[in-house]
């Protein structure tokens, strides 16, 4: 009892040797938990980055208490002393604070969890992990009409989610609504196309149409608004110059969105080619 005594007088009277061992103590338990959640898979599934992330977040809230508890005697006395530079940190450390609130308003309005698609600004990508300070997305290329990951990890701090709007396309995940342009410069009518490049894009999406209405119906059920649809459409506007744009939309699933596209350009420039020859633009 005697030596028990002496061990809590010692680390009492040396609270930064034991704020040091308590830190490694509870680091080691964290790299411990996350690599048995982790395994030796080389990918890692949606469920384990949950918990990978659940266990750094409360790893950290564990820490922060813990060292609250053992310093507040001297954070009192602190805070009561400087209370003027008090406010010149909080003035200070205002994107800190920020940070920490957008993570509250994030918990708070549900707005995505891990594994979802979100666009945040410019960013687009999969939310691999978020903690009190940051987001960390793996970043997917979909302002250039692409639906694959670039391999960049991006970090942002959670004071964006004041300064943009989150949008979470995880329904993007698996059917995409598909957008894309062709663009004419002569001025021909394209309108006795439509019906024959309607029929080859049905044919293009024949395999996967009635999986792509069912899951156009879940959508519509959780939006609570009425969509385009899982049909195809066509239409054209004029370009600034004069030129013809037709714009096509198609519903389908999100890794095929490329490669369908190229499907239906060619269908597109071989029937134009066929009804507007060269010869006769001479």
């Amino acid at each position: 009892m005697d030596k028990l005594n002496i061990v809590i007088d010692f680390f009492t009277t040396h609270k930064l040797l034991l704020t040091v061992i308590i830190i490694m103590l509870i680091s080691f338990m964290k790299r411990l938990v996350v690599s048995k959640i982790r395994g030796d898979v080389a990918f890692i599934s949606e469920v384990q980055r949950k918990w990978m992330s659940r266990t750094k977040n409360g790893t950290f809230i564990i820490i922060v208490m813990i060292l609250f508890v053992l310093w507040q005697t001297e954070i009192n006395k602190f805070a009561l002393s400087v209370t003027a530079i008090a406010i010149a940190f909080v003035v200070a450390s205002k994107e800190i604070i920020l940070c920490f609130t957008g993570s509250i308003q994030r918990a708070s309005s549900r707005s995505f969890v891990i594994g979802d698609w979100i666009e945040v600004g410019k960013l687009c990508g999969e939310v691999i992990e978020h903690n009190l300070m940051a987001t960390v997305i793996q970043e997917i290329d979909l302002h250039h009409g692409q639906y694959h990951f670039t391999g960049k990890t991006v970090t942002f701090p959670n004071s964006m989610f004041f300064s943009y709007a989150v949008k979470n396309l995880n329904f993007m995940k698996r059917y995409v609504y598909h957008n894309f342009n062709i663009t004419v410069v002569e001025f021909d009518n394209l309108y006795p196309l439509f019906p024959e490049l309607q029929s080859k894009i049905e044919a293009h999406c024949e395999d996967f149409n009635e999986v792509a209405t069912r899951y156009n119906s879940i959508i519509e059920k959780h939006a609570g608004v009425d969509l385009p649809g899982p049909e195809p459409h066509i239409h054209i506007n004029s370009g600034p110059n004069g030129e013809q744009v037709v714009h096509i939309m198609i519903f389908c699933p999100t890794e095929r969105a490329t490669h369908l596209e190229q499907e239906i350009r060619k269908d597109f420039m071989e029937a134009y080619h066929e009804a507007f020859p060269k010869s006769d633009k001479g």
